[in-house]
């Protein structure tokens, strides 16, 4: 072999090894951008859980401080309190928490029955929690209600006979001398006012230590929680959770909470057991005025004849006919005098004259559209307690939350969309 010949197989000798390197080096790199790509996803994975055990830690945190400041606050006025009997009080909105019909059906004995069980539970989450008591512990329960319209409820449902009901009210109130039930009559926000007085009073009292509430949906809460919160006395407060949810003000503030669904009834028994459905209104809309038939006095409009202008009065006549009224458009609808109601508007709602929401109000198509996507923001009690919904896509709450599963709430257990497939299925309520 020649010596050129020698020299032309040590090149392609040596190309040939730079190739094969090139190639493992190139796969190599490759294999690294692959793993990197897979160490960004895990870290970031990682991040994502530390947020969330943060997030958890500075609200336990917060949740520790508020008893905390309530501690300090209780033990500066502990020679008092050693000189009182410890109260320990109980407040129920009885209209949007009624109690099971099985119990009711029992007249007085369901009555003691509900109150002793209620009794036990409270009696297990204080001895859980350790809560020192110096003397005779005095317990409180307070239940408000407006008395006749539940009881035409329950009678038109046919859950209960009269007797049976006001048997088991006396007994409620026979299982202790400090259990009341308390009639606070029609008035749409009756209720809400006792409850929110009773808060503003008794939590301020020295020898309180714990008020357990379980209160409806409804309300404006926030003023009071906020001044309780600056009085450090949030700490003693803890929400009892039928099978509603706790009012959205009191989820701004971590409190802790206890569920008693068995003692009373699901929502939906009670509605579908009312009066039959009634038919939807469709949106209405307002014709302009007819400036031909208005005169004005100062600049202010006033018509010439009643039966064709605008009148003052928010009253005016809805498309079927019936007396209806404007929305005040300077206040949200969740906080009309009384909130237009989500069933009536959106499906039909079976309560008929015995609803505490109104009837009455004329929504224009934007409204109602309004009050749809602001329904959704709120489980269905059919969905939520592992039940069909007898109403399908026709219902007005939501069947699916509208975070998805990105639900910061999930986590913590707090979502109020508790139900199966209520954060897996895709949302189409954003």
């Amino acid at each position: 072999m020649s010596s050129g010949e020698v020299s032309k197989q040590l090149w392609d000798d040596a190309l040939t090894r730079l190739l094969d390197l090139s190639t493992l080096t190139v796969n190599r790199n490759s294999d690294l951008e692959s793993r990197v790509t897979e160490l960004e996803l895990e870290l970031a994975v990682w991040k994502q859980a530390h947020a969330n055990v943060h997030d958890v830690a500075e609200r336990e945190k917060k949740a520790h401080n508020v008893q905390v400041a309530t501690l300090n606050r209780q033990i500066s006025s502990l020679s008092f309190i050693k000189s009182q009997n410890p109260l320990i009080l109980c407040a129920i909105d009885g209209n949007a928490n009624v109690f099971s019909a099985s119990h009711i059906a029992q007249g007085v004995q369901g009555g003691k029955k509900a109150a002793q069980a209620l009794t036990k539970t409270i009696a297990e989450y204080l001895s859980l929690e350790d809560v020192q008591v110096f003397g005779r512990l005095s317990f409180w329960i307070h239940v408000y209600l407006n008395r006749e319209g539940l009881r035409a409820d329950l009678l038109g449902g046919n859950l209960c006979t009269a007797d049976q009901f006001n048997a088991f009210l006396l007994g409620f109130s026979q299982a202790s001398p400090r259990f009341l039930i308390i009639d606070v009559g029609p008035a749409m926000d009756g209720v809400e006012l006792k409850i929110r007085e009773f808060l503003q009073t008794y939590v301020r009292f020295p020898q309180t230590l714990r008020v357990f509430l379980l209160g409806g949906r409804d309300g404006d809460y926030l003023s009071t929680l906020n001044e309780l919160g600056k009085e450090e006395l949030l700490g003693k407060l803890v929400l009892l959770q039928g099978h509603n949810e706790p009012h959205s003000d009191f989820l701004q503030f971590t409190l802790p909470s206890i569920r008693i669904e068995d003692l009373f009834m699901l929502p939906q028994m009670q509605k579908l057991s009312h009066i039959g459905p009634r038919s939807v209104p469709g949106p209405i809309s307002l014709p302009p005025p007819n400036m031909s038939h208005l005169t004005t006095t100062g600049g202010l409009i006033s018509p010439e004849s009643e039966t064709r202008s605008i009148s003052t009065n928010p009253q005016s006549q809805s498309d079927d006919g019936t007396n209806g009224r404007l929305i005040d458009p300077t206040k949200p609808l969740h906080k009309q005098n009384p909130p237009p109601c989500n069933e009536h508007y959106l499906m039909s709602c079976s309560k008929g004259a015995g609803c505490k929401y109104s009837h009455d109000w004329l929504l224009t198509p934007d409204q109602l559209d309004t009050l749809a996507k602001n329904a959704k923001k709120a489980p269905c009690n059919y969905l939520k307690n592992g039940l069909e919904c007898p109403y399908g896509d026709n219902c007005c709450w939501g069947h699916v939350c509208p975070s998805g599963t990105r639900c910061f709430h999930l986590s913590k257990g707090k979502c109020w969309f508790k139900g199966e497939n209520m954060h897996n299925m895709v949302s189409l309520e954003a």
